[in-house]
């Protein structure tokens, strides 16, 4: 499930590159994203 969600995420973000969509909220998801990835590696929990 959390794969699906960074996985989203990620194409929202090169959308956001391409096309300028959004603007700066698909940048702040990524963040969030790659803040929860790393907060699960550390606890131990299988992402």
């Amino acid at each position: 499930m959390l794969w699906t969600i960074v996985v989203l995420l990620l194409i929202l973000w090169l959308l956001g590159f391409t096309m300028h969509v959004a603007g700066g909220l698909v940048h702040i998801l990524l963040v969030v994203a790659l803040v929860v990835i790393v907060l699960r590696l550390l606890t131990g929990r299988r992402v």
